[in-house]
């Protein structure tokens, strides 16, 4: 099964792109989408659009795990991502239809076993899970691989964490 996990963002959108079979996965392809600051916020919403069908075009998933948001501080930021995330859920869902979300809490809990592991906790098992020799860089693209194995670790429960 061809997983693509997501990590929402504006300025750069995280992508990772695993297959995970009889309990095994091995990576694909990662990366980023980025949106210039120089163009407005409509040509960013529209790079995002695009970028993820080109994604989607591309690598065909029969699943796509996105993380939920989670605002700290910067609220202009948020509705910024939530902007964006929001375009990248009608792409997924027109184009793919098979959404599934999860928490940064249940991410770090499926890959590490525990929900407040530290980020490079988390980096340390995507690497693992994946067989990699070494941890995959941006952080964007190495949260989004871990979106998309923490998804392809719990998708037996059905459709729990479906959106």
């Amino acid at each position: 099964m061809i997983i693509l996990g997501l990590d929402p963002g504006f300025g750069t959108i995280g992508y990772g792109v695993i297959n995970s079979e009889k309990g095994r996965a091995s990576v694909i392809d990662y990366g980023t989408i980025k949106t210039p600051k120089e163009l407005s916020f409509p040509e960013r919403l529209l790079l995002v659009e695009k970028g993820m069908v080109q994604l989607i075009e591309k690598f065909h998933p029969d699943q796509i795990a996105i993380e939920e948001l989670f605002f700290n501080t910067n609220i202009t930021t948020g509705i910024n991502v939530a902007h964006a995330r929001g375009v990248m859920l009608l792409v997924c869902a027109r184009e793919c239809g098979q959404l599934f979300e999860y928490t940064p809490l249940q991410i770090k809990q499926a890959l590490t076993g525990y929900g407040r592991a530290e980020k490079q906790q988390v980096m340390q098992m995507v690497k693992t899970f994946l067989r990699l020799d070494k941890i995959p860089r941006p952080d964007d693209a190495a949260d989004a691989l871990a979106v998309a194995l923490c998804h392809s670790q719990t998708n037996r429960l059905g459709g729990l964490f479906r959106i």
